[in-house]
């Protein structure tokens, strides 16, 4: 394996759409360093979302920098490639130092049958009883399943081979961190499913430092996880399980970790997931993304005036273009129109009346997910409003910082990362 940078132990991506809060984001990790949780900021952003905004990935770097500076920030930090492929990584090369393969929508196209067979001649040790210590009863296997594990991911993996090699020619040996991602796909991997992808990464030589699998429930945005937590939390042992074997039999990276994706305001597996990453002395990845825009959209409403007349217009708007806004995170989002109040009603609100609907308080009875949903997806109603929206957030930026630094440490660092 070739010898990358490496990543800290706990690290948390984080959005900035308009790249307006990167100060205000890293004053919550400065606040999880003193308290004795150093956790590294890794400043994320989508092609996609540089598309719709109409910014460039050296943006991302350049907020991150000034942060930096003006924090006088001293430890680790990157910027993150948010979900690349071949045909849309070479951008973000210059800008980037954190590269987040996305092969989802490879998964299920089968490899060749020279290249499935060669990989289940190459692994007699995945067929038969498997014995992963901490997964209890292990797995058994016959050649026909690794087969077809290997049909529905191999060439998945060697996509991602392909772009990380397209990366290495360009950035250079060692000189960035690799993610894979495999979270968009049907059902949870098994952990004999895992191990198989860990084994075909091995053998694509991706020094590979983070790994977001799929987990069974919903991760919508913006909003709390749907589904049974108990079973999220085995899974969750048993990947980390997994991880820990694969590094030993086929010399991936000691570093390698769980990513958890859509992992923003997802309140009640952190308790999960902190329990399991203490239990095996573990790292974690937690992404999260748009929470940090609507952070900014409370910011404006708590603000009051303009600020609140904009935030008013953005929702009125949204709900305007709700099918344009939600087509592309169809899979991620789960809106009950009936729920959303219409343009008027939201147009005679006050700011705490707007403040308590949208912020992420389960315990807030005006609390409104399905509004939440539908402003985490509306960013593009504001990149429209374009320097008028820009030149509120900046008007109001104490306001809001305070907002985005609040949420990123009380609600996502504290309940993960402050384990004592």
């Amino acid at each position: 394996m070739s010898e990358n940078l490496n990543i800290g132990r706990y690290s948390l991506g984080m959005g900035d759409r308009f790249g307006q809060q990167a100060e205000a984001q890293l004053r919550a990790c400065l606040m999880a360093a003193e308290q004795g949780a150093p956790v590294v900021p890794v400043w994320n952003k989508s092609n996609r979302e540089h598309m719709i905004i109409g910014s460039e990935p050296s943006s991302v770097r350049a907020a991150a920098e000034a942060a930096i500076k003006n924090l006088n920030w001293n430890s680790e930090w990157h910027v993150d490639a948010d979900h690349i492929r071949l045909e849309t990584v070479d951008r973000f090369l210059s800008a980037s130092d954190f590269f987040t393969i996305d092969v989802a929508d490879s998964i299920g196209k089968p490899a060749s049958a020279e290249d499935v067979k060669a990989f289940v001649d190459k692994h007699p040790e995945l067929i038969g009883s498997v014995e992963i210590p901490g997964v209890a009863g292990g797995a058994t296997t016959t050649r026909t399943e690794v087969e077809r594990v290997a049909n529905k991911f191999l060439f998945a993996v060697q996509e991602a081979g392909a772009i990380f090699r397209h990366i290495e020619r360009n950035k250079g040996k060692g000189r960035f961190i690799a993610e894979i991602s495999m979270d968009e796909t049907d059902s949870p991997q098994t952990p004999i499913e895992l191990l198989i992808i860990l084994a075909a990464i091995a053998d694509e030589e991706i020094p590979v430092q983070t790994i977001a699998p799929k987990f069974t429930g919903r991760f919508n945005k913006g909003v709390d996880y749907v589904g049974d937590v108990a079973q999220f939390e085995k899974e969750f042992n048993d990947d980390l399980c997994v991880i820990k074997f694969a590094i030993q039999k086929y010399g991936l990276p000691a570093n390698l970790k769980l990513s958890v994706h859509s992992g923003s305001d997802k309140f009640s597996i952190y308790p999960a997931i902190r329990r399991a990453v203490k239990k095996h002395d573990a790292g974690l990845h937690l992404k999260t993304a748009g929470t940090t825009w609507l952070e900014e959209v409370i910011g404006l409403a708590e603000a009051g005036g303009e600020g609140l007349i904009l935030a008013k217009e953005i929702y009125a708007a949204a709900l305007e273009h709700i099918d344009e806004l939600c087509a592309p995170y169809a899979t991620v989002i789960d809106i009950d129109r009936a729920k959303l109040p219409s343009a008027t009603a939201v147009s005679n609100w006050t700011s705490e009346q707007y403040v308590n609907a949208l912020r992420h308080d389960q315990s807030c009875k005006e609390f409104n997910p399905h509004l939440r949903q539908l402003l985490h997806v509306g960013f593009k109603i504001a990149a429209k409003k374009g320097a008028r929206y820009l030149d509120l957030v900046r008007a109001n930026q104490s306001v809001v910082a305070r907002n985005v630094t609040h949420n990123l440490f009380e609600r996502h660092i504290k309940p993960i990362f402050l384990m004592n």
